[in-house]
């Protein structure tokens, strides 16, 4: 085994922390996400960038600090979800009414989801097979990291890059209209 970097915690360190807080931790994100598998995403991320930057914190404020992670995570992991339940509706909400609920020209809703779908098919491979795992057959960034055998951040990170280009494309087709 190597020695971290001096400026790094020791993987004794990293893992004395997970078996104290980790179950906590768990519980607290219930309460945020209800998610059984978002939350383990979420743990896992928080323990990473404990990882990465926890020698920045102090030894006494690491659970805080945590828990403030993993807060953080959960918010932006909820904005993500909405984001995406967003492209979803678009993709299989009923083409004859807009998101406020009010009758539209099938002929405009059917041309915003050939856009969609359009702009889907132009993504490089790697990320339209994220986002097709994630949104079509509804698995976990998890899952999908065991899967494609990649990191978990590397999945998180292909499904946010869709996400950015889909709204790119999609903003660019609007403003075409």
């Amino acid at each position: 085994m190597t020695s971290p970097a001096p400026d790094r915690l020791s993987e004794a360190e990293i893992a004395d922390l997970h078996a104290l807080h980790a179950e906590e931790l768990r519980r607290f994100l219930w309460g945020v996400v209800g998610e059984a598998s978002l939350v383990q995403d979420i743990v896992q991320i928080t323990f990473r960038k404990l990882v990465e930057v926890g020698h920045e914190t102090q030894a006494e404020s690491r659970k805080a600090w945590l828990f403030q992670v993993a807060y953080r995570e959960a918010l932006a992991q909820r904005r993500r979800s909405a984001t995406q339940k967003k492209v979803l509706e678009s993709l299989h909400g009923d083409p004859h009414r807009n998101h406020d609920g009010s009758p539209t020209d099938p002929l405009v809703a059917q041309e915003t989801v050939d856009s969609v779908r359009q702009a889907i098919e132009e993504l490089s491979p790697e990320l339209k097979q994220v986002l097709r795992m994630r949104i079509y057959d509804d698995m976990t960034f998890a899952e999908i990291a065991a899967e494609l055998d990649i990191p978990l951040g590397t999945a998180l990170g292909r499904m946010r890059n869709a996400m950015n280009k889909l709204r790119g494309k999609l903003a660019w087709t609007e403003r075409q209209r």
